[in-house]
């Protein structure tokens, strides 16, 4: 499923038609055998089960009509049949009509405050994700990702392109964590780096100021648990008409690159402190030069990829995937990501997932 140049997996199916009518199915079904059985297999006092099943569905006055459906159907078998407990049955109809009718009222009250929960965190995806796919003067690049949380939109990983006059800018990172607690650390890091990437001449600079924004950020809204709350990331800078990338990695996983069918491994050189641990670990920052040529694919991603894992405890493999892969456009790349993720995990993802998947294109392209 690919929305909003995202790919997401869909958690929950919409109701069919008759999913919808299954308590208008279960009332014709428990009154047919209630008039076809004999009287005293008594199917009429399962009549209280259907305004009990709408409640799951419908609105509170269509489950009342339902429960008053019952009501009247109750009366003509009693009428047909004299003797099957028609008042016993029909309270029972009366009590859980009621039950029934508030049980909805509530449902829907907590579907409404859901929805609006959900627009406020589509809107919070917009300020952190920015929209994708992007090319910028012959580089490509689309994104993918995945919040592990249950129903959550966004969780502590982080991307971010920008265009600017020293070159395309990407930022992929991941704040130690996931869900909610982790959002607020992953913004601050972004909208750090969407100013910093254009001021910064070089990109030990951006991660600086990335490091300085995480701080304070975390000065202002503490971990709530015993350990420093931190931040991996990856800087990435690809000149404009250059045929080569410069990388510094704050303790992220290395990128991978896939030229001519060869995959090589980014790995840094020399590390560089995470963001919020330069004080512990020293402000020393490594920059690494390779070699990028059009038609090249850079995957850039976040941990939850290399471990997601399959029912016997496996890591997903991602180097030999990538290396099986062809040269294809950014999207294709992450749509085959994104499924062959969802099939080795057998759909449990532990781990908020994100990547970016960038080529430059050929100069005819």
């Amino acid at each position: 499923m690919i929305e909003s140049g995202r790919l997401r997996p869909r958690r929950r199916h919409d109701r069919g038609p008759l999913v919808l009518l299954s308590p208008v199915i279960l009332t014709v079904v428990i009154a047919s055998l209630a008039y076809a059985t004999p009287p005293e297999m008594a199917f009429s006092r399962l009549l209280p089960a259907a305004p009990a099943l709408a409640a799951a569905m419908w609105p509170v006055l269509p489950t009342v009509l339902l429960g008053t459906v019952c009501l009247f159907l109750m009366i003509g078998l009693s009428i047909v049949f004299p003797g099957l407990g028609t008042w016993w049955t029909a309270g029972g109809i009366i009590a859980v009509t009621v039950a029934a009718a508030y049980g909805s009222h509530v449902r829907l009250q907590r579907e409404r405050t859901l929805f609006h929960v959900r627009l406020v965190a589509d809107a919070a995806q917009q300020v952190v994700l920015s929209p994708m796919p992007r090319r910028f003067a012959g580089v490509e690049i689309d994104s993918l990702y995945l919040a592990a949380a249950a129903e959550a939109r966004i969780g502590g990983d982080f991307y971010e392109v920008v265009d600017t006059r020293y070159g395309v800018r990407l930022l992929i990172g991941d704040v130690r964590g996931k869900g909610l607690p982790a959002v607020g650390a992953a913004a601050a890091i972004v909208n750090s780096f969407r100013e910093a990437a254009h001021g910064e001449a070089d990109m030990v600079g951006v991660a600086r100021r990335l490091d300085a924004s995480s701080t304070r950020y975390n000065a202002v809204f503490p971990s709530e648990g015993p350990m420093e709350r931190f931040a991996t990331a990856l800087l990435v800078e690809i000149p404009h008409g250059g045929r080569r990338i410069e990388i510094l990695n704050c303790g992220h996983p290395p990128p991978l690159l896939l030229n001519r069918g060869k995959l090589r491994v980014l790995e840094p050189t020399a590390p560089s402190p995470l963001l919020n641990l330069a004080d512990l670990m020293g402000d020393h920052y490594s920059v690494d030069t390779f070699d990028f040529d059009p038609g090249d694919l850079l995957l850039l991603y976040t941990d939850g990829i290399a471990e997601a894992r399959a029912r016997d405890g496996e890591f997903f493999p991602l180097a030999a995937w990538m290396r099986g892969q062809s040269p294809a456009p950014p999207r294709e790349l992450l749509t085959a990501l994104h499924r062959d993720l969802l099939h080795y995990s057998k759909g449990r993802l532990d781990d908020d997932i994100a990547a970016l998947a960038v080529r430059l294109s050929a100069p005819s392209d």
